[in-house]
């Protein structure tokens, strides 16, 4: 016996997809869970729709929330973390651009505070150069000061007069008359000084007598640097020789009353030349150099 298939709307129903299983299964599930949720809506009809669509919704969202993380990946994580906002993407080469800017501000810095300290130690060499060249050149100069004070003071040594005899006294003053002298005055003056008196060179020079001089006795005449001469006379002994240097206050011989003498002193004269009658006034030439008598 054949059937044969009734003409009109009726058409055979359709075969369930895959997803229509799924669905009846999560509108099984929903339903049952809306059953016990909400008893009310257990006899509406309404919980088998209710189940689909919720079940339809819930393969969509999944569905998109796959491509989501197919194609967005780290990012579209990211902006489900911070809420559903919309956020700037956030990808590895970000961070690594980040970190790397990080360490080139970091070398930057060090590298600035390197030439810092290099600029301080520098300057702090720099002062310290001058201040030891300073110091050097302040050493230098008192150096030299000193010198030149020592040397001055030698000149002024050798430059200086004194008297021929410590403790001067005059006893017979210069051009006395009488018959004593054989020019009919004194050439000179007289000291007083005690036999063995230390004699001595009023000033710098060069011996250029030494020796007995008839009434003169033992004499010395000395040349001194500014073309004067000195003679000491009646002396008991000699310490110099001529053509030798003295220096001023140098000691040349002992006084006595050798020649022609009344007894023990100094005779001394200043004179223009080395020659007897060149005399000049002994005093005054000594006052004129510095000597107080």
């Amino acid at each position: 016996m054949a059937f044969i298939r009734a003409t009109g709307t009726h058409r055979r129903p359709r075969p369930i997809s895959r997803r229509a299983k799924a669905a009846g299964i999560a509108s099984l599930t929903v339903g049952v869970v809306g059953s016990l949720a909400s008893p009310a809506l257990a006899g509406t009809g309404q919980q088998s729709r209710a189940a689909g669509g919720s079940a339809e919704k819930s393969e969509a969202e999944a569905a998109g929330t796959a491509a989501e993380h197919t194609h967005s990946g780290p990012s579209a994580l990211a902006a489900s973390a911070d809420g559903g906002r919309e956020s700037r993407p956030v990808t590895g080469l970000t961070h690594a651009v980040g970190f790397g800017d990080s360490i080139a501000d970091t070398v930057a810095d060090q590298a600035r505070l390197q030439q810092a300290a290099a600029a301080r130690t520098k300057a702090a060499d720099e002062a310290e150069r001058k201040a030891a060249a300073a110091k050097a050149e302040r050493e230098r100069e008192a150096k030299e000061k000193k010198e030149r004070a020592a040397r001055a003071a030698e000149r002024a040594k050798l430059n200086a007069y004194v008297a021929p005899v410590e403790d001067p006294s005059l006893s017979t003053p210069y051009q006395s008359s009488g018959g004593l002298w054989s020019s009919g005055s004194h050439t000179g003056v007289d000291f007083q000084a005690a036999q063995g008196t230390e004699v001595r060179s009023v000033a710098a020079g060069e011996v250029v007598e030494a020796g007995y001089d008839g009434s003169f006795g033992n004499s010395v005449v000395i040349k001194h640097r500014d073309g004067t001469y000195t003679q000491y006379g009646h002396l008991s002994s000699i310490g110099v020789s001529a053509g030798q240097s003295v220096t001023s206050g140098q000691r040349i011989g002992l006084s006595g009353s050798t020649g022609n003498t009344t007894g023990p002193h100094l005779h001394f004269e200043a004179r223009t030349d080395a020659d007897y009658g060149s005399d000049m006034d002994p005093v005054s030439y000594l006052r004129k150099h510095g000597v107080s008598l």
